[in-house]
């Protein structure tokens, strides 16, 4: 390595250009057995690092969004569910609705793919730049409550709202007391027309009340915000999850 080289690479190395320093050698020699311009050369390796870059950034808000698992749309199991509107859905993935700060309320029973449609539906938007966090309710009422007990509320609920996409898994699955129900409502009605909520459910619009600590006043106020921008996708099946028992 000439003098040259090694000024080159400590340059690259401290202005952490990774992608420009680890291919340097290989696209110089190759540019000159082709005679390549300068500004062909450039490019080549502005488009590299700029690539490895947005896998970086990919990579970051995937970790970010804390999902459970890697879903994709096209993993999906179209054949299980005997009612199941898959334009709709296939339109959803598009994600036209969080420019426009949509929800999205995914409806069926245990095992029918409401998790991941969900999870498919996070992990499309870390991919094409948006921001996203997967969580379930009972889980927001338990960070909640202790956020409350330490004084840290304020910025639990900051994190709540921050990302462009918020899952909340299995609304309706355990019962959730006053505190819990008011929590819930408050990260639902304070991303009203900041940001996207998907809402995974068992329960048909008309049982949250029970869902809300019987509260029929607070439920449909957060139904009237929710509901105002929202795509309700009703799956009908059996769980997915039994289908080996079921076909036995």
């Amino acid at each position: 390595m000439t003098a040259v080289d090694q000024a080159l690479a400590q340059q690259l190395q401290r202005l952490q250009l990774h992608d420009i320093l680890q291919h340097y050698p290989a696209l110089a020699e190759q540019a000159a057995r082709e005679s390549w311009t300068h500004g062909r050369f450039l490019q080549q390796r502005v488009a590299g690092e700029a690539a490895r870059r947005d896998e970086a950034r990919v990579r970051r808000r995937l970790q970010a969004a804390r999902l459970p698992g890697i879903k994709t749309l096209d993993g999906f199991d179209w054949s299980w569910p005997k009612k199941i509107n898959r334009a709709q859905i296939q339109q959803l993935f598009r994600l036209d609705f969080l420019p426009q700060h949509g929800n999205v309320v995914l409806l069926g029973g245990v095992g029918v793919g409401k998790t991941h449609l969900a999870i498919a539906l996070a992990h499309t938007a870390c991919l094409q730049g948006h921001t996203a966090l997967f969580t379930s309710a009972v889980d927001i009422v338990n960070t909640l409550a202790a956020a409350q007990a330490t004084g840290g509320m304020k910025h639990e609920l900051a994190r709540l709202l921050k990302p462009t996409l918020l899952v909340v898994d299995e609304l309706g699955y355990l019962p959730i007391d006053k505190f819990g129900a008011d929590a819930l409502v408050q990260v639902i009605s304070q991303r009203y027309e900041r940001g996207s909520t998907v809402i995974t459910t068992n329960r048909a619009f008309k049982q949250w009340p029970e869902v809300f600590n019987n509260d029929s006043t607070l439920t449909s106020a957060l139904l009237d915000r929710l509901l105002h921008h929202a795509e309700s996708v009703v799956i009908e099946a059996r769980s997915y999850r039994m289908r080996d028992h079921i076909e036995t």
